[in-house]
């Protein structure tokens, strides 16, 4: 099978295997890895460098000949440590066949290499100008000189990566300055293009020349040491020139899958909407038709699930998801029965006299509740909201190994709270910070990183303190903590506290602007039902989730059985 046929045959596969990735990068705006096709440039790479990719032709030089020449017009290369690298490669070094035609060498004697010519410049030191400054990974600045004149390859030296597949190596040319991280090979052009040696350096696994725990390194010795499977100049000519093409196709592939993912994640993004947006009862059980229509071609990713997901919460929060019952209190009662309690605390001296109770009106919000739940702020939802203790009252002498548990951000895992006996302080030190303790049905909740990130107290955790990054949100009996957790998480919420929060680097919200945080609130009884409802529904996403991410690892497998096939073949 051609390389070709190998690409067109399985193209569904190719295109199909994703996986989802944390870090930004290509395809589908950074959320999502094309797995497939990652794996197919691999494979192309894998099949050139075994001489499976192009037929070999009865005309090619042997480079065995090439390479007896070479040794005797060239010295033997020797490294720092003045040995001599030999050319013989021994059979255990060679990861793989090749053809009769072609040779194993050692790197080293088919580049030379320019390490003693090369210059860092500290930044500080660097003027500004037209020519590269090239480092382990690539460009890094530009300056005002240079070092070479000349098409030359770069191998990190340290600071790269070195897996198969990386783009360890890289081709320059032209007016360049290179630094100490980045090895310089000039190739001996009878021998090997810059091409070819850079597609070779690039499909090996080179993590097996590299020194070091502390700081990985490829260094000079090793890499002039590497084994490189290597044919004649007119069959590296037509293995670059069929990898080119190859890899133009990969692009155009990765290309068209992008922009489909891209559309059905607008698409997915404008049916939602819908449903937010919908006016009355009758038009989102409409939207919600066309939707459901269309459901197992729309949520195929777990990133549109987690949009689901997140639609969900929002309309829960809006009073969309569950029938409102005639038979329920109206949130109003809620409110004052809130106000009453607080000003009987307030009483007791337990917390602060509260400001009189006051409603807020729809007009100034996004969307309209319904008829019978209230708009109000946040701190008059609340009985009351307090802030952990300065940093200045906990000293780093005050935390002992299995004492009383300080509740941080961290120890906030998904509306739980998770126990780390590392972040405690003594019986004596929690006496003092008495007032922190935390009581069963209070929330912690996140004042620092990830805005809206909080958990509810359960009787475990009573009497432990909160920590120094935290809030202590406390609430009427009638209060469902867990419609609470539902507000932080949606979108809505998480908005209004970014938006009016401080920091650059790390999001701080202050008191204030939780107090004055908007909440639309609905009666007990139908903050029950939108709780249990929200589960159900949470819970069905997740079993579709899990198995999006059973079938996308089926297919990822399935990718890399046509890989290990076709190169067995």
């Amino acid at each position: 099978m051609s390389a070709r046929e190998l690409i067109t045959e399985h193209l569904d596969l190719w295109t199909g295997a994703v996986t989802k990735k944390s870090s930004s990068g290509r395809g589908n705006n950074g959320k999502v890895e094309l797995t497939g096709i990652k794996r197919l440039r691999a494979l192309i790479l894998e099949l050139a460098v075994r001489g499976q990719l192009v037929p070999q032709s009865p005309e090619d030089t042997l480079f065995r000949e090439l390479l007896l020449q070479l040794r005797g017009n060239h010295a033997p290369i020797k490294t720092r440590s003045r040995r001599t690298i030999s050319g013989e490669v021994e059979e255990d070094e060679k990861p793989f066949s090749i053809p009769k035609t072609w040779a194993w060498t050692r790197l080293g004697e088919i580049v030379d290499v320019l390490d003693s010519q090369r210059k860092p410049i500290t930044k500080t030191a660097r003027k500004a100008g037209p020519f590269p400054y090239y480092g382990a990974s690539g460009i890094v600045d530009y300056v005002d000189g240079y070092l070479f004149d000349e098409s030359l390859v770069l191998v990190g030296e340290d600071g790269a990566k070195w897996d198969k597949g990386e783009a360890t190596a890289f081709s320059i040319s032209g007016k360049s300055w290179v630094n100490n991280h980045a090895h310089v090979l000039r190739p001996i052009r009878e021998a090997v293009t810059d091409e070819y040696l850079v597609y070779f350096l690039t499909a090996a696994d080179l993590n097996r020349f590299i020194t070091g725990m502390t700081v990985p390194k490829l260094n000079q010795a090793r890499l002039s040491s590497i084994p490189v499977a290597t044919p004649c100049l007119e069959e590296q000519h037509r293995i670059v020139q069929k990898v080119d093409e190859l890899m133009a196709l990969c692009d155009r592939l990765e290309q068209h899958t992008s922009d489909q993912l891209d559309a059905q994640e607008t698409l997915v993004d404008t049916l939602l909407g819908t449903l937010t947006q919908s006016a009355n009862a009758t038009e989102l059980a409409d939207n919600w038709a066309c939707l459901a229509a269309h459901f197992d071609t729309l949520f195929t990713t777990e990133q549109s699930i987690d949009k689901l997901k997140q639609t969900i919460l929002q309309l829960a929060v809006m009073g969309r998801l569950v029938e409102q019952d005639e038979r329920d209190g109206s949130a109003i009662d809620l409110l004052t029965q809130i106000h009453t309690r607080k000003t009987k605390l307030a009483g007791n001296k337990i917390i602060k006299r509260p400001r009189p109770l006051t409603l807020l009106g729809d007009a100034q919000h996004s969307y309209i509740a319904p008829s019978h739940w209230a708009w109000a702020s946040f701190q008059d939802v609340a009985d009351e909201i307090s802030t952990g203790p300065f940093g200045s009252m906990i000293h780093k002498h005050d935390y002992v190994e299995g004492g009383i548990p300080l509740i941080n951000p961290s120890h906030m895992i998904k509306g739980h709270i998770k126990e780390d006996s590392s972040v405690s302080v003594s019986m004596a030190k929690a006496d003092e910070l008495s007032s922190y303790r935390l009581a069963t049905g209070d929330i912690v909740m996140a004042r620092r990183g990830e805005v809206g990130r909080c958990a509810v107290v359960t009787e475990k955790e009573a009497g432990w303190l909160c920590g120094t990054g935290s809030f202590v949100l406390r609430f009427h009996p009638s209060m469902n903590r867990q419609f609470i957790l539902l507000l932080f998480l949606t979108d809505t919420v998480r908005e209004y506290l970014t938006g009016n929060s401080v920091g650059t680097t790390m999001t701080n919200l202050n008191h204030g602007i939780l107090k004055k945080m908007p909440v639309a609130l609905p009666s007990p009884e139908e903050q029950q039902r939108i709780v249990q409802k929200v589960d159900e529904f949470i819970a069905i996403c997740d079993q579709i989730k899990e198995r999006l991410n059973q079938a996308s690892k089926t297919r990822c497998q399935l990718a890399e059985a046509v890989v290990e096939n076709a190169v067995a073949e």
